[in-house]
C-alpha cells in the first residue's frame, strides 16, 4: 500500500508535525508540549487529583510522574493532600503555572484558528467524524481479530 494512502501513516505523520511544532513553541518558554498538555488539564481553580490526570490525558503513570516532578521543580505546580482522600494528592497550578497555562492555551487557540481559516467547516466535521470512528473501532477492538492460542 502506498504510504500516502495509508490512514495510520497520515495520522502519525500529521501528529508528529503537530508535536514538533508545539515543542518548538514550548521550548521558547523552557517547556515541552507534554508539560503544556498537563497544564491545560489541571483545573485552574481547584486543582486535579493526580490519579485523575493520567486517564484524563491518556498518559502512563510513570511518564506523568516524571513530568509532574519537573513541573514542581520549575515552580509551575504544587501538590497538596487530597482533603477527601488522605492517601491522594491534588495537583494545583501556582501563579507561574497559571501564567504558563495561559501561554499554552493561546497557542492551542492560535493553531485551531489558523486551521479553521484554511479548512471548511464541513471538512472539519468529516475529520472529527472519522477520528471518532477510528477511536471507537480501536476501543471496541474491532480492528484486529484476537489471536487464538492452542492449548
Amino acid at each position: 500500500m502506498d504510504k500516502n494512502k495509508s490512514i495510520d501513516h497520515q495520522l502519525r505523520a500529521t501528529w508528529q508535525a503537530v508535536a514538533k511544532m508545539y515543542n518548538e513553541q514550548a521550548a521558547n518558554y523552557n517547556s515541552t508540549m507534554a508539560t503544556a498538555f498537563v497544564l491545560l488539564n489541571i483545573d485552574k481553580e481547584n486543582g486535579t487529583p493526580s490519579t485523575a490526570l493520567g486517564p484524563l490525558m491518556g498518559m502512563e503513570p510513570t511518564s506523568l510522574s516524571r513530568i509532574l516532578k519537573s513541573m514542581e521543580e520549575k515552580g509551575a505546580i504544587s501538590r497538596e493532600k487530597n482533603p477527601d482522600d488522605g492517601r491522594g494528592v491534588i495537583v494545583k497550578l501556582t501563579t507561574y503555572g497559571l501564567e504558563m497555562r495561559k501561554f499554552s492555551k493561546n497557542h492551542v487557540y492560535q493553531f485551531n484558528n489558523v486551521i479553521r481559516e484554511h479548512i471548511e467547516e464541513d471538512e472539519l466535521e468529516a475529520f472529527f467524524k472519522v477520528t471518532v470512528t477510528i477511536n471507537k473501532l480501536i476501543a471496541e477492538k474491532k480492528i484486529f481479530e484476537p489471536i487464538q492460542q492452542d492449548h
